[in-house]
């Protein structure tokens, strides 16, 4: 298949890994932002053909783990009541709340729907009038554009039973957050590089200086994430802290202008809460006042519906790359994908999922204790 089978050549990738074993001189500990970019880790098993001491630790880059408990039980809440047409992509549905997931709420009587598109949500809020429609609206920078136009259009035809439970998170205020952690061990990243095709590289060169770590945007097929090491470990092994873009068949410095001009327009930067992480200042988005009329959360008044993190999961942790997934006692046990404790399991994109899928059932070794940044 083009533009996939050409990523994959197993010719190219020898000549990569070679490159990388050639370059280390010490351990080294690279993060991988994206949760797509873990799943062709692990899938393809890069990570185990990588030298001794050269350790991925994986982020929290997977949109639907990184959407707070508090946020879930607002949804189920929303979809219970009378009246509500309920639409999410398909795999927010089995992700747990504190008592219960939105297949359940179907089960019960609920009008939950899986749709394709923000906007087939906003076509069945035209075709029932009588019904309140709402979207879960959740992920990173990717997949706020399409939420944001389907607001702006629901403004526009004035469809006012449209409305959207908005749960949307910006990677580079986490990539602070984590470098700020005192259990911090990453010293590089892999930024992921669909989120810098819709925003560009301009926000990443302050952090790169700020923190002293190389920033190598990368892609998602097996070269392509050998290619963003290689490009790591050679600033590292060099003493270098920049910013490199090594997918430039899709990002752009100046990233997506019109998806830009979308999203400044439809949101505004707020604090957000990250599942098992915490709050974390300004890393989130919210409808701006123009569109607050169609913001779920005010028309249905959940905003007051906290809750806790079950202590048994340590999906946050995961999240935070400071445990492997199969470093967690309920990896694989009580923690399985039909009996998911976290999203983390249950997510496409979930790091316990790609383990638990592609058979990383075993406790790691512990790795080699990576260098401080210079």
């Amino acid at each position: 298949m083009k533009y996939l089978e050409e990523f994959q050549n197993p010719e190219l990738a020898r000549g990569l890994l070679e490159d990388i074993r050639a370059q280390v001189t010490r351990p080294w500990a690279l993060m991988e932002v994206c949760g797509g970019q873990t799943h062709t880790i692990i899938r393809h098993g890069i990570d185990q053909l990588l030298p001794e001491g050269l350790e991925l630790i994986h982020g929290p880059g997977c949109p639907v783990c990184v959407t707070p408990l508090e946020m879930i039980d607002r949804a189920l809440e929303i979809a219970s009541r009378p009246g509500v047409v309920f639409c999410s992509f398909g795999d927010m549905l089995r992700v747990p709340g504190s008592d219960r997931d939105l297949f359940r709420v179907r089960g019960e009587g609920g009008d939950v729907r899986v749709v394709y598109s923000p906007l087939d949500a906003l076509r069945i809020a035209r075709e029932n009038p009588d019904k309140e429609v709402v979207f879960f609206g959740i992920g990173f920078e990717t997949t706020a554009p399409p939420n944001a136009m389907a607001v702006y259009q629901a403004q526009k035809q004035r469809v006012r039973n449209f409305s959207m439970l908005v749960s949307h998170v910006r990677v580079p205020p986490a990539i602070e957050a984590i470098m700020e952690s005192p259990d911090c061990r990453v010293q590089a990243f892999l930024a992921a590089g669909h989120v810098c095709s819709v925003m560009g590289t301009e926000e990443y060169p302050v952090l790169a200086d700020r923190y002293r770590v190389p920033i190598v945007v990368t892609g998602f097929e097996p070269l392509d994430i050998l290619e963003g090491i290689r490009r790591t470990v050679r600033q590292l092994e060099r003493g270098e802290h920049r910013v490199e873009n090594a997918y430039p068949r899709a990002v752009r410095p100046e990233g997506n202008p019109a998806a830009r001009d979308m999203l400044e327009d439809v949101f505004e930067v707020t604090d957000r809460a990250w599942r098992g992480i915490g709050v974390i200042p300004r890393s989130g988005w919210r409808l701006s006042e123009r569109y607050r009329d169609h913001d779920a959360e005010y028309r249905f008044d959940v905003r007051g519906i906290t809750t806790r993190e079950p202590a048994q999961c340590r999906s946050g942790e995961v999240l935070q790359g400071l445990i492997k997934p199969n470093q967690c006692e309920a990896f694989g046990t009580t923690c399985t994908p039909r009996t998911p404790l976290g999203a983390t399991m249950v997510s496409s994109e979930g790091a316990c999922a790609a383990y638990y899928l592609y058979r990383r059932l075993g406790t790691p070794a512990v790795p080699l204790e990576a260098s401080p940044v210079a």
